[in-house]
């Protein structure tokens, strides 16, 4: 039997411009814990680096998808430069500041223009989509791209912290920096694979968020990205709460390969299950396996659960990225999976801050029902895009 993966890369110029947007997506785990790392490693705490950390989250959720419809409309190779150039600059400021210790305004302020940084990972997906449109490759493509989303959150964080740490407080961001610059500048050099701009209808004016499918599939983005956080957070407390700290890793480690092996073996199949019908699929299994979270009382059975609600989350991500896909025109491609990713990204800002007051407030285990009232939202907006798409 043929190797589905290895097919994909039977495209001309495929796995170099995967490479290039690997390199190129690592800041973005990698900047928002390197902030953390280096700030409270020179300020001395953690209120001021979480303060500046959430700044560029919510900078970046806010800007990549304005950068994302700047693509669609002018082109990757004219304006990711640009904008690497500004988010980059921008993070540069912000490690400028910090050693020169500058006022903290300037932080912030540089934090915000850092959140400039494209959504590489939505580019590499918009060149795949261009290979592929209409052919089941597309699937597998989409499956590859998001286990290479999990590996760069896998990475990325331990890379950044180990750098500010061994090295010196600003190691992880300049990093970040470094490949955002080579990373950027070796995808755009590759014009034969760039998409090309296709043309903007006039009832396709203005974001593509006004659109009822794609603000349903944002919302189950939202959602699942609060399980990941919850389970990112609750997994660290609930490892302390057991006396064993180190087995945090553990369990984030296990929830990620399940996430990975899932979303290898269903970009290899070839099902014929509609989309809509398989995305309804998906989110019911996602809710439901957030419930044995409820029941872990050491970390085997948190292990457990985790593993078995990772066996679902990229699968459902993957369909989630097929029917934008399908749903979106050419011209606001890119901007539709950059909504996605974006709301994935506010969704773990969520699950972590909803589930951190909630263990301080009743204890580690109390941190999953954030999770538990995640899922129903990721199950009834699979219901309510399923009615939409069918």
């Amino acid at each position: 039997m043929a190797n589905p993966y290895r097919e994909l890369f039977k495209a001309p110029g495929s796995s170099a411009f995967v490479m290039a947007g690997m390199i190129a997506r690592m800041p973005i785990s990698m900047t928002g814990i390197g902030l953390i790392t280096m700030l409270s490693q020179l300020q001395g705490g953690y209120g001021l680096a979480g303060a500046v950390a959430a700044t560029f989250a919510l900078a970046t959720a806010f800007c990549a998808p304005q950068v994302s419809r700047l693509v669609d409309r002018f082109g990757q190779r004219r304006i990711l430069p640009v904008s690497a150039l500004i988010g980059g600059g921008a993070l540069l400021l912000v490690l400028l500041c910090t050693r020169l210790q500058a006022p903290n305004w300037t932080l912030f302020l540089f934090a915000a223009l850092a959140g400039c940084m494209p959504s590489m990972s939505a580019m590499v997906r918009a060149r795949w989509t261009e290979l592929y449109r209409g052919q089941p490759q597309l699937q597998t493509a989409y499956a590859l791209e998001s286990v290479l989303d999990e590996v760069c959150f896998i990475v990325g964080p331990p890379l950044s912290v180990g750098l500010c740490v061994v090295a010196f407080p600003e190691a992880g961001p300049l990093a970040a920096l470094l490949m955002l610059a080579i990373g950027v500048t070796a995808f755009v050099l590759q014009r034969d694979t760039e998409p090309p701009v296709h043309p903007h209808e006039e009832h396709h004016q203005g974001s593509i968020i006004r659109s009822r499918e794609i603000q349903w599939l944002v919302l189950l983005m939202v959602a699942m990205g609060t399980i990941v956080g919850v389970i990112d957070v609750v997994s660290v407390a609930f490892a302390q709460h057991q006396g064993q700290p180190a087995a945090a890793s553990i369990v984030l480690s296990v929830y990620a390969i399940g996430s990975c092996l899932a979303g290898l073996a269903f970009g290899a199949l070839r099902s014929k299950v509609p989309l809509p019908r398989l995305f309804l699929y998906g989110g019911v299994a996602t809710a439901v396996t957030t419930l044995p979270l409820l029941l872990a009382t050491n970390i085997l059975g948190l292990s457990l659960a985790v593993f078995v609600a990772g066996l679902f989350f990229a699968p459902t991500l993957i369909v989630a990225m097929a029917l934008v896909e399908q749903i979106v025109p050419p011209a606001k491609l890119t901007e539709g999976l950059t909504w996605l990713v974006t709301g994935l990204s506010i969704g773990v800002a969520i699950g972590a801050a909803g589930s951190g007051w909630l263990i301080d407030a009743f204890g580690a285990r109390s941190g999953f029902w954030v999770a538990i009232g995640a899922g129903a939202v990721v199950l009834g907006s699979a219901v309510q895009s399923h009615r939409h798409l069918k």
